[in-house]
């Protein structure tokens, strides 16, 4: 295996632990709209991300990084074909995570209102738009022979990438509900199960149908697995979710994440941008990569780096795995 071969799979590993990451606390912040009745238990759905969510936004930026320098084509033709949607999603990751901590710095209820609103749009619309940019990318844009992209915004908004949209945010939220009855205790963890069992059909129904026409249009016997792994998870963390077996549900609905991440990566290889004018302009793993001493020292970077930011990030799961309620929720301080 090539070094541009073994990079675009460590990226598709990036990509796919932000999205099981940051997938539960998008899905969470989604919910404080959906599931918490009040003041006390938007604190609580707030609490059981709030140690955690920046570290899962480094997976982004280390995605991103890793792509910019591996395949430079690569991210000189998304970055700028993709431009509005991106920059939508770069502005919600800031003003989320501006109202997360702005949020409790003054009691005006009205104050912490408007907080808790942006945390919800700025949770549910990049929740939506990675799976509008992932189904383009893997259905392919109008990329020309110097290996630019030269279609509109519009082009973006096809059947295809809007039901990968509905995708993502779906599973998105489905994922958070279950990390949510997984964290707490009370009354909320018992309407989290409820949701979750409403939300995951929804889901099941939409994945279903995404990943078919994925693997009908670009699959073949690898992607085919990885189809039937993701649909079987998420049926069987239906079930653990109903059986009140909530860590099972959560680790089962990130296997339905990873599966379905990979089946997009594995129908999109060799390829990193399909091109739809015609298929010898389409950016691959060989024309797109740096060169290989870059490729060589990334590699070395990797391997020492990857394990210590696994560790931390792992350590920091730990301490703060106990479940939590409205009981633990102090009264403001001000």
């Amino acid at each position: 295996m090539e070094l541009h071969d073994v990079w675009f799979v460590l990226i598709a590993v990036l990509w796919t632990g932000y999205f099981f990451l940051e997938g539960f606390d998008f899905g969470v912040g989604v919910l404080t709209k959906l599931l918490a009745r009040n003041r006390a238990e938007k604190r609580v759905l707030i609490n059981t991300i709030g140690p955690v969510w920046d570290g899962n936004e480094v997976w982004l930026l280390t995605a991103g990084g890793a792509t910019f320098a591996a395949f430079p084509e690569w991210y000189a033709t998304l970055f700028s074909g993709f431009y509005l949607p991106l920059l939508v999603i770069l502005l919600c990751l800031i003003v989320r995570g501006v109202a997360f901590e702005y949020r409790a710095k003054r009691p005006e209820e009205h104050w912490q209102r408007n907080w808790e609103t942006a945390i919800f749009w700025t949770s549910l619309i990049p929740a939506f738009l990675w799976g509008v940019a992932f189904g383009n990318i893997v259905r392919g844009v109008k990329i020309d022979q110097d290996l630019e992209y030269v279609g509109t915004v519009w082009d973006l908004l096809n059947p295809y990438a809007l039901l990968g949209g509905l995708v993502t945010l779906t599973l998105f939220t489905f994922h958070g509900t279950v990390f949510t009855a997984l964290k707490t205790v009370g009354e909320i963890r018992g309407r989290a199960r409820t949701l979750a069992l409403r939300l995951g059909l929804v889901t099941a129904v939409l994945a279903l149908v995404f990943l078919v026409w994925t693997q009908a249009d670009k699959g073949d016997s690898k992607s085919l697995v990885a189809l039937v792994v993701a649909v079987a998870a998420l049926v069987v963390a239906l079930m653990a979710n109903q059986a009140g077996r909530e860590g099972w549900a959560f680790a089962l609905s990130g296997v339905t994440i990873v599966a379905a991440v990979a089946m997009l990566f594995l129908t999109l290889f060799p390829n990193v941008m399909p091109s739809t004018l015609d298929a010898d302009w389409s950016l691959t793993v060989t024309n797109a990569s740096s060169s290989a001493y870059t490729l060589k020292i990334m590699t070395w970077l990797a391997a020492i780096a990857m394990p210590v930011v696994l560790l931390y990030q792992g350590w920091t799961y730990w301490v703060f795995r106990k479940r939590i309620g409205t009981q633990h929720i102090a009264e403001p301080a001000h």
